[in-house]
């Protein structure tokens, strides 16, 4: 079989390491499978089409979800989305290609420069594509490490640094294969080091019971006319029904409100906002609060739109806006069309219903809830961007991630499950989410799940919100860390295949 295929290949296969399928062990085989057939490549040309290869293979597979979300927009055919697939593919597959590429440059005589300039190479890359053209990380190898001890290695070197540890498990096993028994006894030991490393302890706080709400509401269903009025009724049953202690917070999912929770036009308008206020936290006891998605309409003068925003509210007692938050890293082609006068004319348009783009907020922001505590928000897709979910000055007890997984089908969900649970362990705090059809869940500071409610279920979560962990190393310093250990490595494997040519 040609290189490519074989690379392509392997690059599928090693997809089913991440979740919902979760085979882990699969993808330092997969590296160690690359290794190989970079070592056996003729050229730099070749070489980065095998990285290439192996990295649109990986993609392809891993991403099946997007593909769903095209089977839930009329505008455009479903078939639209395979390709897109495809088409984001072949760009992201561009990343691997680089770091084989420098892997196969700098391989030098002996297998071990390969090993280190690759284990270098891929997490500098990784970093770069969720960074470039507004950045796209998901599924970074360092996530395949959730379900393993190795995931509290991420309070000091992150997730680019667990990609690094997954690069060196790939590296060490084709180095046991080439019988370079010596660096792979270090790397072992490295790898167990790293398993050791003990989990920052939590900060006892006062008891906060939270009620998380699932009303499994389908894509097919959100947006239809008149199905608004049964969203409400769900969310409203789920929330209300006996049980759990009080007073307690409650979470709904992103945009759990179809209608404007804030609009700027005429009074009407304004009027209408707050009825749908009201309404929503007519839950709401004393001393509660309702977190939930909504939308904000902006006007200028009073009368048309002249923008609108994707948003969280804190509301209480009476529909009382204490805070809103608006979404800062919007997905784009679902919130905003890129090129739009351009690619509108030839037929495309948003995923997400509504031909208005919306506004992109400031950032990440810390809000204080009276009585409760201070909490961090990050809507949605904003969760997967490691070292960007928090304002540092301003240090939350928990981050509320609602997010709308219900239009990316069975792979989705779990992997963006996976990515919260990273960012949870990286920076020490808790994570709170709730979706329309799943998963959501409570995810502690050290990253596991504490409670969480199967995809495609209603339900409601009554838990305990679990406690912060004091700053971790990762939380004061960033991609720091992993990013310098990188380029330790990929300095040091170019130096060695220096000196032993």
């Amino acid at each position: 079989m040609k290189p490519f295929l074989l690379a392509l290949l392997i690059g599928a296969l090693s997809a089913f390491a991440f979740a919902p399928v979760g085979l882990w062990p699969l993808m330092p085989l997969a590296i160690a499978a690359l290794c190989e057939l970079i070592w056996r490549s003729k050229s730099l040309r070749q070489t980065l089409a095998i990285g290439w290869g192996f990295g649109l293979g990986q993609f392809v597979i891993a991403l099946n979800w997007i593909a769903t979300a095209f089977t839930f927009q009329d505008a455009m055919p479903a078939w639209l989305g395979w390709i897109a697939v495809v088409l984001l593919s072949l760009y992201l597959a561009i990343y691997p290609g680089l770091a084989a590429g420098l892997a196969w440059r700098f391989k030098g005589k002996t297998p071990v420069p390969l090993v280190l300039t690759l284990a270098g190479a891929w997490p500098i890359t990784e970093w770069l594509r969720g960074t470039m053209f507004t950045g796209f990380p998901w599924n970074p190898l360092g996530v395949t490490l959730v379900d393993t001890h190795l995931l509290n290695a991420a309070t000091v070197i992150g997730t680019y640094g667990l990609t690094i540890l997954v690069a060196l498990a790939g590296g060490l096993l084709w180095l046991a294969t080439r019988k370079q028994w010596r660096v792979a006894g270090i790397l072992l030991v490295v790898l167990i080091a790293m398993h050791f490393l003990p989990w920052p302890q939590t900060v006892a706080t006062q008891a906060r019971n939270i009620r998380v709400i699932q009303p499994n509401i389908g894509q097919e269903d959100k947006w239809q006319q008149g199905f608004a009025e049964e969203a409400s009724r769900r969310l409203a049953a789920l929330s209300i029904k006996s049980g759990g202690p009080r007073p307690r917070l409650t979470f709904w999912p992103e945009a759990a409100v179809t209608e404007p929770l804030q609009d700027q036009r005429t009074d009407e308008h304004q009027a209408f906002a707050q009825y749908e206020r009201a309404r929503a936290a007519a839950l709401v006891g004393p001393g509660e609060y309702l977190l939930t998605g909504g939308l904000a309409v902006f006007s200028r003068d009073g009368r048309w739109i002249a923008g609108a925003a994707n948003s969280i509210f804190i509301l209480g007692t009476g529909g009382q806006v204490v805070a809103r938050y608006d979404k800062a890293h919007l997905v784009p082609y679902g919130e905003y069309l890129p090129m739009r006068p351009l690619l509108s004319s030839i037929g495309l348009s948003r995923l997400a219903p509504g031909d208005l783009d919306f506004n992109s907020g400031p950032g990440p922001r810390t809000f204080e809830i009276p009585g409760w505590g201070k909490v961090g928000f990050q809507l949605c897709y904003e969760i997967i961007f490691s070292s960007e979910v928090i304002d540092k000055r301003h240090r939350p007890d928990f981050i509320f991630n609602p997010s709308n997984d219900a239009w990316f089908g069975r792979w989705g969900p779990p992997q963006h499950v996976a990515q919260a649970r990273l960012r949870a362990a990286e920076e020490g705090i808790p994570v709170v989410r709730s979706t329309p059809t799943g998963i959501s869940a409570v995810i502690d500071a050290h990253g596991h799940i504490v409670a969480s409610l199967p995809w495609r279920t209603a339900g409601a979560i009554d838990a305990t919100l679990p406690p912060p962990a004091p700053p971790t190393l990762f939380a004061r310093l960033g991609n720091v860390i992993p990013l310098l250990l990188a380029f330790a490595l990929l300095i040091g494997g170019i130096a060695m295949s220096r000196t032993r040519r």
